[in-house]
């Protein structure tokens, strides 16, 4: 088995040999020569880290943060790339898409920035769907994420709730896409 390599970044050399200083010293007191984990311990402790345990899940959860999510084999990237050009730098839905598919698919972008198990009231959902879109026409948005299933609604229309599930593969990607390009352009 291999051993992975985990890194030790030290920001500040003098405070690390102190710190590893004082924790030598506490066992050479005690007439200890520290074994290899012992070590390893105090290396990470004075890295400013609790144990090494600790030290290796940080990095662990770095590499995987800093890993890039690869696209999911059943993705139709075709469909995403025929719906992101309907979204602007702000990630704001230009124009209603023609084909039912590639709408569907907008709307999941839109979904997905709604409050998830809160109640809300028409003027609320008009007031997170307005800033989304640069058509002017909140009810048509409305209308179509109840009619997609994204959005329930008494029949009164007093109260809107976002509906559960999960977007599409698609869907994911395309909130992935839109997002990264909205952060880009902040």
């Amino acid at each position: 088995m291999s051993r992975p390599h985990i890194p030790l970044s030290i920001q500040d050399l003098s405070s690390f040999s102190r710190a590893l200083a004082r924790q030598l010293s506490a066992g050479a007191d005690a007439g200890q020569v520290p074994s290899h984990l012992a070590l390893m311990n105090m290396l990470a402790r004075a890295g400013g880290y609790r144990n090494f345990q600790h030290l290796r899940a940080v990095q662990a959860a770095e590499d995987r943060l800093a890993r890039p999510t690869e696209p999911e084999a059943s993705v139709d990237l075709r469909l995403v790339e025929k719906a992101l050009p309907h979204f602007d730098d702000q990630g704001r839905l230009l124009r209603w898409p023609g084909r039912r598919q590639v709408r569907s698919l907008c709307l999941q972008v839109l979904w997905a920035r709604l409050p998830a198990g809160q109640a809300m009231t028409e003027a609320e959902v008009n007031a997170l769907l307005g800033p989304a879109h640069a058509f002017g026409d909140v009810a048509q948005l409305r209308r179509s994420l109840v009619e997609d299933g994204r959005l329930t609604r008494r029949r009164d229309g007093s109260d809107y709730r976002r509906a559960g599930g999960a977007p599409s593969p698609e869907g994911r990607a395309l909130i992935r896409l839109v997002e990264a390009r909205r952060r880009a352009a902040a």
